[in-house]
């Protein structure tokens, strides 16, 4: 009765195009999680085999790793062999290698490390394929991927998500605080007899919300940004967790902005926020100096640069 009379709001649907290239990035993400849980298993066998090859190596599926890998698997238990099987810069680590891979595996574990590495070159092979795919139907939209990459935190694989989640035309969203509300990355609103609890964030597209909050994570490894210096600021108050979501409710709005109005991002930097409250931030340093036993008497040197009125988006 209320669609009949038009009462119900309208479902954001995309256009072909971009629910086709929805379920190719979906997929890989899918693959993605499998190769991943692939590998953990494999480095779980290798633990359980008293093999600390992961203690040496960061990654164990890199050149040396996969050689020493098949070796195992193909019944090579000298450690010296397996150690001079090192590439690069690993093999100044020879002596630690021996120690490293002493142990012997059974026969279950190396049919075990078999299947398990079969199955991540295989996943491997997929995501390549997709991703060949996934580019191809990214071309018409080069443009929209150069504005996206220019934001911290945001390759090529986020923003294709984003590309195929929400379209190239977001005048389906009447502001950022829509998309953001639509996205799931706004908290949650919980209210009784006028006073706020804690809530969780609201449910939202999980697909560009997983994809918002790796970019998140990524955009805080930025130096001298700020998002970075947003980050850490918030995770003093609030934990890391909630801080995370945080930016990534911040970078819906910069691609609400950078989609709709086709500019590129503009950092304002890590002392935009300093600047905001020049006077806060001095009355802060002064507490963390009185702190460690020191006096200090604050003077103006030089006219402050006059704060910014908004943060950005």
């Amino acid at each position: 009765m209320l669609v009949r009379h038009g009462l119900m709001r309208k479902s954001f649907i995309p256009d072909q195009p971009f629910r086709d290239l929805r379920d190719l990035t979906r997929y890989r993400r899918a693959l993605v999680e499998t190769q991943a849980s692939e590998r953990h298993q494999l480095i779980q066998v290798l633990e359980c085999a008293d093999t600390k090859l992961s203690w040496l190596r960061s990654d164990v599926f890199g050149l040396s790793g996969r050689l020493m890998l098949r070796a195992l698997i193909a019944g090579e238990q000298d450690p010296a062999v397996l150690a001079d099987l090192a590439r690069g810069q690993l093999r100044k680590k020879r002596d630690a290698l021996r120690e490293a891979l002493a142990a012997r595996l059974g026969e279950h574990q190396r049919r075990m490390l078999a299947i398990q590495l079969s199955r991540v070159e295989a996943a491997e092979a997929d995501i390549a394929v997709l991703d060949q795919e996934i580019d191809q139907r990214l071309e018409p939209y080069a443009e929209e991927m150069a504005l996206l990459i220019t934001i911290p935190g945001v390759d090529r694989v986020v923003a294709a998500a984003v590309v195929a989640e929400l379209g190239t035309d977001l005048s389906s969203f009447p502001s950022a605080e829509h998309l953001a509300a639509w996205s799931g990355t706004c908290p949650g609103n919980r209210e009784s007899a006028g006073k706020a609890k804690p809530a969780r964030a609201r449910k939202g597209n999980p697909h560009l919300k997983t994809a918002l909050c790796n970019a998140a994570i990524a955009a805080t490894r930025k130096k001298g940004s700020y998002l970075r210096a947003k980050y850490y600021k918030l995770k003093a108050r609030i934990g890391g967790g909630k801080a995370a979501l945080a930016i990534a409710h911040k970078l819906v709005v910069v691609i609400y902005h950078v989609l709709s109005k086709r500019v590129a991002y503009r950092d304002l930097g890590e002392d935009y926020l300093d600047q905001i409250n020049a006077k806060r931030t001095a009355q802060r340093y002064v507490q963390k100096l009185n702190a460690l036993g020191y006096g200090v008497s604050l003077s103006l040197l030089t006219r402050p640069a006059p704060a910014p009125q908004a943060e950005p988006l």
